[in-house]
């Protein structure tokens, strides 16, 4: 080998090595939100919104349900990889794993929950307020652990990841007619960041200095949604997209002036709407061969226990679906949308 290859190759590995030190300035991916993210938590509370059997988990590793609401990884997990982190997330409440597990990475989410308390209400699963307590008792258990100067530097160097607000709309707000007697959907909107807002800033006084928000995709093209969209013929419902949007905006916005509000915050609106759009609009592009429909059962509406293994409609192939049950995307989709954050995810927290 020549000199100048020498060279080359000692630049190549140099960079390499520089990008993974930099990524282990990310010690731990810790996760909140709803069934976009969650590992498992719902397995463990009283509640029939579940997954933790087959075929949800069917390619997964070992091919085994965990209650991630998918037929394998959700999005945390491949963030979580490409840092360096770990392969996937855990579930706090999980009991398979202990506080060594947690401290590279923990998932407080649960399925069905939002920003307003009254839409975790409609299915019994943990609000967003007692995710945040969760972190909090997580908190006290990695300082006893690990000391409380290394656990305070896990915490304080973390990612944390929010994805949330789908639920808010399409378990509650369209479903259910209180919060419209009280709200129009601006209005709706605007409560809800006032909620999230507050959160973040429970998190930032807890020691939270890195983190993502990813906001609304477009909810109207869910195989639900085109399935009740009878005299749209079955289309993507615009007026949810456009809400969606618009909530995204003004998410940015609110994200803006944390970041200038609290100086030592590092805060990313992630916003994935762009890449779900993108890959409805365009599935051939992708590799996909159906999106309107789901893979698992019949694909216009199942979800949990509705998505059954003995369903003989239920797809071979997954990866060949843009969604895996009625309202929730395949583990090649997740991987998509997650590919697609995951420069800038690098490129702001390293």
């Amino acid at each position: 080998m020549n000199m100048g290859c020498i060279y080359i190759t000692w630049l190549l590995l140099t960079h390499i090595v520089m990008l993974v030190a930099e990524a282990k300035n990310v010690p731990a991916i810790i996760v909140f939100g709803d069934s976009s993210v969650d590992s498992g938590n719902n397995n463990q509370i009283a509640t029939v919104l579940k997954s933790n059997f087959r075929p949800y988990g069917r390619d997964f590793d070992g091919g085994r349900p965990t209650g991630r609401f998918c037929n394998g990884r959700v999005p945390p997990d491949f963030i979580a990889e490409a840092f360096g982190v770990k392969r996937y997330i855990p579930a706090y409440l999980d009991p398979a794993y202990t506080i060594k597990d947690f401290a590279t990475g923990v998932c407080f989410a649960s399925a069905g929950t939002g920003y307003d308390n009254a839409t975790s209400a409609v299915l019994n699963v943990i609000p967003l307020w007692k995710e945040l307590e969760l972190y909090k008792d997580y908190q006290a258990k990695l300082r006893a652990h690990l000391g409380v100067e290394k656990a305070n530097e896990i915490l304080g160097e973390a990612l944390y990841l929010m994805s949330l607000g789908t639920n808010d709309f399409l378990e509650n707000y369209y479903l259910l007619p209180t919060r419209r007697a009280h709200f129009t959907v601006t209005q709706y909107q605007d409560f809800l960041l006032g909620i999230a807002e507050n959160f973040i800033k429970e998190l930032y006084a807890l020691g939270v200095r890195k983190l993502s928000v990813t906001g609304l995709i477009p909810m109207g093209c869910l195989p639900l949604e085109r399935t009740i969209n009878i005299f749209g013929h079955h289309g993507c419902n615009e007026e949810y997209n456009d809400v969606a949007s618009g909530f995204n905006v003004k998410l940015e916005i609110m994200i803006s002036k944390l970041n200038r509000e609290l100086p030592l915050l590092t805060a990313l609106s992630a916003n994935a709407f762009p890449i779900f759009n993108d890959v409805f609009r365009r599935p051939s592009s992708y590799g996909f061969e159906v999106v309107e429909k789901a893979c698992c059962s019949t694909g216009t509406f199942e979800m949990s226990y509705l998505c059954s293994e003995k369903n003989p409609l239920t797809c071979k192939d997954a990866s060949k679906y843009v969604f895996w049950d009625a309202f929730h995307p395949t583990e090649k989709t997740n991987r998509i949308v997650s590919n697609y954050l995951i420069p800038t995810l690098l490129a702001t927290f390293k």
